[in-house]
């Protein structure tokens, strides 16, 4: 005869499950109903906060086209220097930098969360990026 290991035993072995009365529990216990607490848009808050966004992402690539025009003016190929400190520097300029812009254009800046920040600031990196590498070619 041969020995069974600990896994082949567990096979053989059904496990035993207990039931509970899917219908008991459900019964006694009340499940709120969840309310959607969203603010709907009128047409004219929709139309406001689109063109905001277009507004939003026109200054973001400016930005980011003049950081690129900039960026190869002084530094050229940017060789003797550490490519990600380039990088942190846009970054940190141009965010100031729309804080500043976005005031006149009567955008309120207070208003803007995490999402929105990091959506220009990629536009501006992505737009610096293509540009300085479109002028190194």
């Amino acid at each position: 005869m041969s020995k069974q290991s600990p896994k082949s035993k567990s096979r053989k072995e059904p496990a035993k499950v207990t039931e509970t009365s899917v219908e008991t529990t459900a019964s006694n216990v009340e499940v709120p109903e969840k309310k959607s607490f969203t603010k709907q848009k009128t047409p004219e808050e929709k139309q406001k906060a689109h063109r905001e966004g277009i507004i939003k992402t026109i200054v973001a690539s400016i930005l980011g086209i003049l950081a690129g025009f900039i960026v190869f003016s002084q530094y050229g190929t940017g060789e003797d220097r550490i490519w990600y400190a380039i990088l942190m520097i846009v970054i940190g300029i141009t965010y100031y930098a729309q804080k500043l812009i976005y005031i006149p254009l009567k955008i309120d800046t207070k208003e803007f969360k995490f999402k929105d920040w990091f959506y220009v600031e990629f536009i501006v990196v992505d737009f610096f990026l293509v540009t300085w590498t479109l002028l190194l070619n």
